[in-house]
């Protein structure tokens, strides 16, 4: 017998969360996870646990807080899942949050000369390297904070660890990321990671596809 969700949800209001939700979810489970298929399918794989379990959630914290956390769990499993068949030996305790990593993509707003053009695209490679280059333990926090610009307590109740910590991380990552970039560390922060329309699209309707087979 196929498993039921707790609670019925109404399709149409589910589809609006996965869409409200999708492009941070999937910076997160990409920040974990450093591939964009496996990130898709981790965030598909949460949002079928999102569905099946949408009763638990009691309101104690936001509702994107809370997917935060569902989606984080499903890519620590891949990853853990991964660093066993690599033979590879998983971190500790609440170290287990550390393994992120982020791949900076800008759109641009407006057109652009080639020249500037090709100058944003040099600047956006070195961006990604060097947040590619941030040490295992700031990753996933920098994300959170300077790309979707969660707040300190809403960081912490995702990762689970102390608030102190979310600002110890940040503001470490932040001074590495200055000191390799200088002024370019700002740069259209606010468009790193762009989230396609067509990604969006796909992982709404395989999740729709999945919720309609369990019925």
């Amino acid at each position: 017998m196929k498993p039921q969700p707790s609670t019925k949800v109404d399709a149409q209001g589910f589809e609006r969360i996965m869409r409200e939700h999708n492009r941070m979810l999937f910076r997160t489970a990409r920040a974990i996870l450093r591939d964009d298929a496996e990130a898709e399918d981790a965030l598909q794989e949460a949002y079928i646990s999102v569905y099946r379990s949408i009763g638990s959630y009691r309101g104690e914290s936001r509702l994107s807080t809370w997917l935060v956390r569902i989606t984080v769990n499903e890519s620590l499993m891949r990853l853990r899942k991964a660093r066993r068949a690599s033979n590879i030996i998983p971190m500790e305790g609440d170290e287990r949050i550390q393994q992120a990593v982020a791949q900076a993509e800008m759109n641009q707003s407006s057109p652009e000369q080639p020249e500037t053009a090709a100058l944003r695209a040099d600047a956006r490679r070195i961006l990604e390297s060097k947040i590619d280059g941030l040490p295992d333990v700031f990753r996933t926090v920098f994300v959170l904070r300077a790309v979707e610009e969660l707040s300190v307590e809403e960081v912490a109740t995702a990762l689970q660890i102390p608030e102190a910590t979310v600002r110890t991380r940040f503001f470490r990552a932040r001074g590495l990321l200055r000191e390799a970039l200088a002024k370019e560390t700002d740069v259209a922060l606010s468009n790193a990671f762009s989230f396609a329309g067509s990604r969006c699209d796909r992982i709404v309707d395989n999740v729709m596809a999945r919720i309609a087979a369990l019925s």
